[in-house]
């Protein structure tokens, strides 16, 4: 195993370094940053060779991207266009949206996977097709929709909320955007789990468990849940980097500043620093989610060995 995390590791590196190249070179491509950054005023020619010596960005492309990476392993992910340090908003935007994050994930194992268990294990009956109907609706209706809706219902109409997160983010306060925005992750987990549990349910190991004689229970959760959480495990290890940075509507809705909120902002000025920094923290948030999903194949099958 240990042979195997080292590989994993290495071969992580040139995949970080070509999507942070291709992300470097997009961002860049959107247009002049120091132009965006006066709006429809014509830039003083002076004070524009200031910014784009400052900020590298009078070197040749290929320039900038090694004087950027030699500087985010020491730490500096440089300045945005506002003059605030990115690797200080990245230290405000991150935990927010984590603990986000950590809510909706939650959402998605907890409802995901037992509604998918009860659905799977009772497969052609009510049950099964009011769960299958439900998930198709949840996947039809747009976040946007059910986030200003749940929104004006429980927070302006009923008041049970606030309308609009305060800027701490407590976890309280993240409860109903983390449901709103697990909403179509939690759907499709439901679905994958349910056809998981139907398929194993009837293989051959399934049947000689119940042929010795062991409880319902133990088989489903020994046997055939265990086996069924394979691709729930995939997908859920994928979406923990879809959920940190595709939060963008939610965050929008319930006035969150986190991730999605500052990838908006600095597209939006053009702030390639904040975009970049952000960018490249989340590749490596996602390339440690699909590393800890390997490891965990070993645990969840015990007939997965690696050499």
């Amino acid at each position: 195993m240990g042979h195997y995390v080292i590989r994993r590791l290495l071969q992580m590196v040139p995949v970080f370094i070509g999507t942070t190249f291709l992300i470097f070179v997009m961002v860049h491509a959107l247009g002049d940053p120091v132009a965006a950054l006066f709006g429809d005023r014509t830039p003083d020619p002076a004070t524009a060779a200031r910014l784009r010596a400052e900020f590298n960005l009078d070197r040749p492309l290929w320039q900038q991207y090694l004087l950027y990476m030699r500087n985010i392993f020491t730490g500096d992910f440089g300045t945005a266009f506002n003059g605030r340090p990115v690797l200080e908003l990245l230290q405000t935007a991150f935990p927010i949206s984590f603990r986000l994050m950590l809510v909706a994930i939650a959402f998605e194992i907890v409802l995901g996977i037992v509604l998918g268990v009860v659905s799977g294990l009772r497969k052609g009956g009510g049950v099964d097709s009011s769960v299958l109907l439900l998930s198709l609706v949840v996947i039809a209706v747009p976040t946007f929709v059910t986030g200003v809706l749940a929104q004006f219902l429980f927070g302006v109409k009923l008041g049970w909320i606030n309308p609009a997160v305060s800027p701490e983010a407590r976890i309280g306060e993240l409860v109903l955007p983390g449901l709103i925005l697990a909403l179509v992750s939690l759907a499709y987990v439901t679905r994958l789990t349910r056809t998981s549990v139907a398929e194993n349910a009837r293989a051959d190991y399934i049947r000689t468990a119940t042929a010795k004689g062991l409880s319902r229970r133990r088989i489903t959760t020994r046997h055939l849940l265990r086996n069924s959480l394979i691709p729930v495990v995939t997908y859920l290890g994928t979406d923990v980097g879809n959920l940190m940075a595709g939060a963008l509507v939610t965050e929008r809705i319930f006035n969150i500043q986190g991730v999605g909120f500052q990838l908006y902002q600095g597209v939006l000025r053009q702030n390639s620093p904040t975009v970049v920094g952000f960018v490249t923290v989340l590749v490596l948030i996602f390339l440690l989610a699909n590393l800890i999903v390997d490891l965990l194949y070993a645990v969840l099958d015990p007939r997965i060995r690696y050499a």
